[in-house]
């Protein structure tokens, strides 16, 4: 196994209502994923918002993950946009500072070519010596991905899997068949965890391990240990979690329903607001239902 196998958790950041980080809550939900068994965490993705963060509070969020995960777990942190230059600058302090390796959404917004897809992921790789892992989703950001240009990208040394939030069963098929064994196929949706590994993923990066990081950790290594019922037994139980989590935009639901289970504050930075009454009393039913509040 790789450092970025199994269960990895995209951590939510969460806030004090007067908006600045709440570094204990950050503190205390970082210890709480290393006591449950997740593999490595991914602090500042996009379900931690690092679209509204500061340079100045990602840098202190990694700096805190890093602190408390004291060397027990990876540190996959958050390094991705639309600005070439402003990624690379971001990846060499992020390096400087200790994490293990990126995690790095495509660009969003300006859709590039397949081709300036490649100069992008190059260019941060040639900069820094962590190992990458791509961030494909195509259903925010505009851009997909494709397999060609990701088996393009795996040639590249530090360059050592992806995040495949297509959507799309068959060409996350076509990378798993294609891509070199060493390279890591990882599911960007927690319910098609188990499909993604059956075709040769080998793991997660996780919304819903921030409210239950131990089901999470176990699906996945159940997967990678081959135990595929085993998996659907739990995937059974906690589907409905997976799903009400996208209820609205991520990380809304997730952050409202940590809230009702006591783990954080509940509080978005704009322009993420709390989810509307009706998706709360989902999330609320759902909560009650799996005996999380």
């Amino acid at each position: 196994m790789s450092a970025y196998t199994g269960c990895g958790t995209a951590l939510v950041t969460p806030f004090k209502s007067d908006q600045r980080v709440d570094e204990d809550a950050l503190r205390r939900l970082v210890r709480r994923q290393i006591e449950a068994g997740v593999h490595f965490l991914v602090p500042c993705g996009t379900t931690g918002e690092s679209p509204t963060l500061s340079r100045a509070e990602h840098l202190r969020v990694v700096e805190i993950t890093l602190e408390e995960a004291k060397g027990k777990r990876p540190v996959l942190a958050g390094a991705g946009g639309y600005n070439t230059a402003e990624v690379v600058a971001l990846g060499k302090e992020l390096e400087a500072m200790g994490a293990d390796g990126l995690l790095s959404v495509t660009p969003y917004y300006n859709k590039p070519t397949q081709e300036g897809l490649y100069q992008h992921y190059l260019a941060i790789a040639s900069a820094v010596r962590l190992p990458i892992v791509l961030y494909s989703v195509m259903g925010r950001t505009g851009v997909n991905v494709e397999p060609a240009t990701l088996r393009r990208l795996a040639q590249i040394d530090n360059i050592v899997g992806v995040k495949e939030a297509s959507g799309n069963i068959a060409q996350m098929a076509n990378i798993c068949a294609t891509v070199p064994e060493e390279f890591d196929v990882l599911s960007g949706d927690d319910s098609i965890t188990i499909a993604l590994a059956g075709l040769g993923g080998k793991g997660i990066i996780s919304v819903a391990s921030n409210e239950i990081p131990a089901e999470m950790a176990r699906i996945a290594q159940h997967c990678l240990d081959g135990d595929f019922a085993a998996a659907r037994e739990l995937q059974r139980k906690w589907l409905a979690l997976m799903e009400v989590n996208f209820i609205e935009s991520n990380p809304g639901p997730v952050k409202a329903a940590m809230a009702a289970m006591g783990l954080l504050e509940p509080v978005w930075r704009l322009p993420l607001v709390a989810p509307q009454p009706a998706s709360m009393a989902r999330i609320e039913g759902v909560l009650k239902e799996a005996g999380l509040i």
